[in-house]
Order: C-alpha cells, then structure tokens, then sequence
C-alpha cells in the first residue's frame, strides 16, 4: 500500500484519486492525529456489498456451493 502524508495527499489530491481508481490499489494516509485510507468508490461499493453478502447467515456457505 502506497503511503502518503497528509501534506502530500492534500497537495496531490486528483491525482491519487485517479491512481486509486485506475489501480484498484489503496492508499495510506497519514495525519499528525489519525490515518486514512483512500480507496475508489467503486472499491468502497464493493467492499460494502461483501460485507453485506457475508452478513446474511448461510450465505457464506450457499456462495461456496
């Protein structure tokens, strides 16, 4: 995962909104108080309808039949 300073992420913003989104790879964050990570919406939308597919009980199991 790419690692990126607050700083460096503020000052270089569209740019690494258009390399999370064409290399499906996150990237790190990092802030005096707290991290992040950057990752395309496409990505996020996937990330949220797996954890609700593996939510749903027996899903898992009927996915893997």
């Amino acid at each position: 995962m790419t690692r990126y300073t607050a700083t460096q992420a503020r000052a270089n913003l569209y740019k690494l909104l258009q390399d999370a989104a064409s290399s499906h790879n996150p990237i790190q964050i990092n802030g005096k108080r707290a991290s992040g990570v950057l990752v395309s919406e496409e990505d996020w939308r996937a990330i949220v309808e797996t954890l609700y597919l593996v939510s749903i009980p027996g899903m898992r199991e009927s996915i893997r039949e």
